[in-house]
């Protein structure tokens, strides 16, 4: 954005409720803002309820209405600890000299526009860049917006929320809508750490990390970022988690990359080569310690790469590219042999493999049901079925791969 000679960069930093927990945190959270915006940057301010709020609320409405509470006035009640932070956080930025709007969803100025699903609404991508204009109004008059994190509004103007991790998700879509610089997440920790310092002190923090690790390690119970945000994750903006503790949002903190295009798009593959199936079998060899790393280290030792593993009470499946099956055969009997749980061992017949990928996965209640369904119903047989967050692997008979990557690519586009 130009204003003047000077091009005004714009920054949006979203403020967590435990960085906002009390009266001087909020106080340091708002200098870090006026430091941002005296260095000449334009910062948006989006902000969480005071830490525990949100539940202490959700107590009372248990304790009071119970599940007589319809979700349209349990939306608007659960609005009231955002609706109580963003008056605050602004009251203390301007008494630090510099002036400050707040912003919720009972106003005309409100940019984040969704469905009326109250309590776990899916935001309206047109109408509210459109709406964000309002914001870069703000802006252009020199005031700091504060808005609510986790709220919106519907087309007939009642309050919504985006569900767990809303406020991320605020963050991460007025970036884009803004074409932000930067968008910050400030909370209690300094960054991600390589795992949960509570329990291994040897935790360090990462410089960088992917939106795909990050949505990984925060759907498997990281606490810092909701995954469900990080679909909104603008690649072309730069992203941050810091630390409250610092006071200063030009902090290092862990920096976070992407997403790749191919994480972008929904994407359907068959693998052009056939898939090999090797079956160790043993008595009881899932309780066996050492076993999976007894056969997997002795392909990665001969650098033959393993597409799938499956487990059961009395087998382990492996999945071995055609070309290095007859030579996986070989190394995993060698392994079979000098093993005292493992008794025999098969190469089975060729399948196919098909990965299915998209990022929406993680919002898409049976996206499982939808893939397979068709399959199913045409009678095809699925050999194996593995998933995560955002990708499902399928393996069949090579012999119905084709027809079986058509029918998943039809049913998802």
């Amino acid at each position: 954005m130009i204003k003047g000679d000077e091009f005004m960069e714009i920054i949006v930093a979203k403020f967590g409720g435990t960085s906002i927990g009390d009266g001087h945190k909020i106080k340091k959270a708002a200098e870090s803002v006026v430091k941002e915006y005296m260095k000449g940057n334009m910062v948006v301010v989006v902000v969480s309820a005071i830490n525990k709020t949100t539940d202490d609320i959700l107590k009372m409405v248990n304790d009071s209405i119970g599940d007589s509470v319809t979700e349209k006035q349990l939306a608007d009640i659960v609005s009231m600890g955002e609706i109580t932070s963003v008056r605050l956080f602004s009251s203390t930025i301007e008494s630090l000299g510099v002036k400050s709007e707040y912003l919720d969803p009972h106003m005309d100025k409100w940019p984040v526009i969704t469905d009326d699903n109250y309590l776990n609404a899916k935001v309206d991508f047109k109408a509210t860049e459109e709406k964000s204009n309002e914001l870069l109004n703000l802006l252009d008059q020199g005031i700091i917006p504060v808005l609510c994190g986790f709220l919106g509004k519907d087309n007939e103007g009642n309050v919504t929320t985006l569900g767990r991790g809303g406020s991320d998700i605020t963050a991460f879509l007025l970036g884009h809508c803004l074409n932000a610089k930067e968008v910050i997440i400030v909370t209690d920790v300094g960054g991600v750490m390589s795992t949960d310092p509570n329990k291994l002190e040897t935790a360090r923090k990462l410089d960088k990390i992917s939106v795909e690790e990050m949505r990984d390690l925060a759907t498997h119970g990281a606490q810092v970022l909701h995954p469900h945000a990080l679909k909104y994750k603008d690649p072309l903006i730069n992203a941050k988690i810091i630390g409250f503790e610092h006071g200063d949002l030009s902090a290092i903190g862990t920096e976070i990359i992407g997403p790749s295009e191919n994480e972008m798009l929904k994407t359907t593959a068959l693998n052009e080569e056939p898939i090999s199936v090797l079956a160790v079998v043993g008595e009881e060899i899932l309780t066996k310690t050492g076993i999976l790393s007894c056969l997997t280290d002795a392909l990665a030792r001969n650098k033959i790469n393993i597409y799938g593993i499956s487990t059961g009470q009395n087998s382990v499946t492996l999945f071995i590219d055609k070309s290095m099956a007859d030579e996986a055969h070989e190394i995993l009997h060698d392994v079979v042999v000098e093993n005292q749980f493992l008794s025999s061992l098969s190469l089975g017949r060729e399948i196919a493999m098909i990965t299915v990928a998209s990022q929406d996965f993680i919002d898409t209640p049976g996206i499982i049901t939808k893939i397979t369904e068709p399959l199913r119903k045409k009678n095809i047989n699925i050999v194996e079925i593995s998933s995560s967050q955002t990708s499902v692997v399928i393996f069949v008979d090579w012999n119905d791969g084709k027809r079986a990557y058509e029918m998943v690519r039809s049913v998802l586009e």
